[in-house]
């Protein structure tokens, strides 16, 4: 039978619609060669997570610090993707672990000790992911479309993210790398192109070149800089000046005002992943189903930020004027606590919020405020924190042994943080200003009220009260 001659049954789409039989018929990879290029992959995923959950932290462009923690989870989610991929191809043991090659890792290293923010931008956006997405496009070309379907799938899916990463960093570039600044990277962006070349390219498809390696930014690794840091929109990050848990928890405020401080927590959670970057970058050795759970976590922790940011752009409330975003808990635990005692502060926060006073009520407030916005921001709030229960229970439980131990060991470290309200103020870095009837104020002229005199009058501070509404101890 000649090829040409076959036809599927009434002429229907054959192979399930995935190619044409022609297609199928090509030679692709061998598996061999398939796991050599889905290792180079998964290389650069790994590689770009960390460099994302590294720099985080001390990034202080809010909108870069919300973008990091989104590609670090696909960088994340993919790297997981390939490592099941990997497996399933005959590989037993995987070595994912090991560095493919000399020039790529090096590549990296560059990037995550690159000097300035707009180096960083310019060598992961414009050398490492457009790379990258070439290595992706290139498997989808050659391998067999059928044969190969797993990891064709798996390119077609990341190739999506990648491009998506692509247009943001694009677009972050040319605001912030003017071209003398581009100029002046010049022998950087040099470096990193003859890496690429040396290595082979990033999926090492091209020849490798042998020979010594130059480093200029990485001679040296960097230190992970743990002390968060905000943009001139956050003018007063000490400030402790509005409890805003005694504020949602008195059952004598009525709800629509609570909304206001609901967005306030919501945009506060951007110091989770100031300080759950911490924990992921610090944490080692643990299966890589750790670091896929944390950083989804993570970023789920700085949309919850943005729904608080465009909570208030809905009600008409210029945040950057009149709310005060402080940084005082990610800085604190950063600088005072371990990586497993800052995990146990979280997981008791997430757990010991009293049950009466948690999520549920969040979402009942949002609901009975009778602003739809604020109820569907607390929905889903409330069903993240769910998966965040689970995501506690795997990773921080088990390693503490037991439920009860776990509660206990977050409550104790909790009390050992020292945020030090009167410090604070002594050195002048904040008047804990109340900045609460202000915004108030605001939020009524815009809606129309009458101020309520009690709820304007609302002005108790983190003086003495810990967020979990927990006296403070001399120690903190």
């Amino acid at each position: 039978m000649e090829p040409n001659s076959y036809r599927p049954l009434h002429d229907l789409p054959p192979l399930a619609g995935i190619t044409s039989i022609d297609d199928a018929m090509r030679i692709g990879f061998s598996v061999e060669d398939c796991v050599a290029r889905l290792k180079r992959h998964h290389w650069a995923f790994r590689r770009l997570h960390g460099i994302f959950i590294q720099r985080l932290t001390a990034e202080p462009i809010y909108e870069l610090k919300m973008a990091f923690s989104l590609h670090a989870h696909y960088c994340a989610e993919h790297a997981a993707a390939w490592r099941r991929r990997v497996g399933e191809m005959r590989e037993p043991p995987l070595g994912l672990d090991a560095v493919p090659n000399a020039a790529l890792e090096v590549f990296f290293d560059e990037l995550l000790a690159a000097p300035e923010t707009d180096a960083l931008l310019f060598g992961v956006y414009e050398h490492a992911l457009p790379a990258l997405l070439e290595a992706l496009q290139r498997h989808m070309a050659a391998t067999n479309r059928l044969i190969d379907h797993p990891s064709f799938r798996l390119c077609r899916f990341a190739v999506i993210e990648v491009v998506e990463m692509l247009d943001f960093g694009a677009k972050a570039v040319a605001r912030l790398l003017p071209p003398p600044r581009r100029a002046a990277l010049g022998e950087w962006s040099a470096l990193l192109q003859d890496l690429l070349q040396r290595a082979g390219g990033l999926d090492g498809s091209a020849p490798v070149r042998d020979g010594p390696l130059r480093r200029l930014y990485s001679a040296q690794a960097p230190a992970l800089d743990k002390k968060p840091r905000r943009d001139e929109r956050f003018v007063d990050p000490f400030n402790m000046g509005v409890h805003a848990e005694a504020f949602l928890y008195d059952e004598k405020f009525p709800p629509a005002p609570k909304t206001l401080m609901l967005y306030y927590k919501r945009l506060r959670e951007i110091d989770v992943p100031e300080m759950m970057a911490t924990i992921i970058a610090e944490t080692r050795d643990k299966p890589w189903d750790y670091y896929v759970d944390m950083t989804r976590q993570l970023w789920d922790e700085a949309r919850h930020a943005m729904m608080g940011e465009v909570g208030f752009v809905r009600a008409g409330i210029d945040w950057r004027t009149l709310v005060r975003i402080n940084f005082t808990w990610s800085l604190a635990l950063n600088t005072q606590l371990n990586p497993l005692e800052r995990h146990a502060v979280l997981y008791f926060i997430e757990q010991g919020l009293m049950p009466k006073t948690g999520k549920r009520f969040e979402w009942e407030t949002g609901v009975a405020s009778g602003d739809e916005y604020a109820a569907m921001v607390q929905d889903y709030d409330w069903a993240d924190e769910v998966l965040h229960a689970r995501i506690g229970r795997d990773w921080y439980v088990k390693a503490i042994g037991d439920a009860r131990k776990a509660v206990e060991y977050g409550d104790a470290c909790w009390s050992r943080v020292l945020i030090d309200w009167q410090s604070y103020l002594a050195a002048g870095l904040t008047r804990h200003e109340n900045w609460w009837p202000a915004a108030y104020r605001e939020w009524c002229r815009v809606q129309g009220h009458t101020p309520d005199p009690a709820v304007l009058a609302y002005a108790t501070s983190y003086e003495q009260v810990r967020a979990d509404l927990k006296p403070l101890t001399s120690s903190g």
